[in-house]
């Protein structure tokens, strides 16, 4: 098998060229990483969680009409996703008060907010992923006022769909965060959902007991990662009753 070029590594992920021209092979890790990084393990089994995590979702928004990268799923662990040009932003959609909202606002965890709340990060590790405006993104040029209003837009439409499907075999969506990519068509760009949609990148609270089923398993020592990025892959219909993130038996 030819080595292939890495291309990028992440966190949580590695990218590599993909087999045609405007792919990439996304591979994903068993590391967990929280607070910056300044927390880390290797959680056996995450990484093939998310993957298949991430591309039931990513169906999901394809067949409602939302553009997204994903291409197919190619093994355990590896995607083959689309070529795009990452926009430097992560985009957070809150249902609910939780983590760095509550300790901003002294906002009691689990409050239920008015209407969902759209902030920005600017994507910069080093800088601990800071909050901006929009007229930071505007001045600094990382986005245009059409690529805001498509962004919000596609951002409402993930989070009616996620929490349309976590409500369905009971799980409340907290909040999630994605990221956005521009691809061009000859003169003509259009944004497209991209990196990952995984309970790496969403809070998810079982909707009787409040137990957690994210990376705040991992963030605050509540018990097994993998045992609640499971229970979600269960539920969802991803993962059979029985099955192991390290012997799955996927649903096709």
């Amino acid at each position: 098998m030819a080595r292939r070029k890495k291309i990028y590594e992440g966190k949580a992920k590695t990218l590599f060229e993909g087999p045609e021209p405007g792919t990439i092979v996304q591979y994903f890790k068993d590391d967990a990483t929280a607070f910056n990084a300044e927390k880390r393990d290797v959680i056996e089994g995450k990484g093939v969680l998310n993957n298949m995590l991430s591309e039931y979702f990513m169906n999901g928004l394809t067949q409602i009409g939302v553009p997204n990268h994903f291409i197919r799923r190619l093994n355990m662990r590896e995607q083959l996703v689309r070529a795009c040009e990452i926009i430097p932003l992560e985009i957070i959609v809150r249902n609910f008060a939780a983590g760095s909202m509550s300790k901003r606002l002294g906002i009691e965890e689990g409050t239920a907010l008015p209407r969902p709340i759209v902030e920005y990060c600017y994507k910069d590790d080093a800088l601990g992923d800071p909050l901006v405006s929009e007229e930071h993104i505007a001045a600094f040029g990382w986005a245009s006022q059409q690529d805001m209003d498509d962004i919000l837009s596609l951002a409402l439409r993930v989070n009616d769909f996620l929490s349309g499907v976590m409500f369905g075999v009971g799980i409340k969506l907290v909040d999630f965060k994605i990221e956005i990519g521009r691809v061009y068509e000859g003169d003509y760009q259009r944004l497209i959902v991209a990196d990952e949609i995984s309970p790496d990148s969403c809070r998810l609270w079982d909707m009787e007991t409040g137990q957690k089923l994210d990376k705040d398993v991992f963030r605050r020592d509540l018990g097994s990662l993998t045992d609640a990025y499971s229970e979600v892959a269960r539920r969802l219909g991803v993962m059979p009753k029985g099955a192991t993130p390290m012997k799955p038996t996927l649903i096709n």
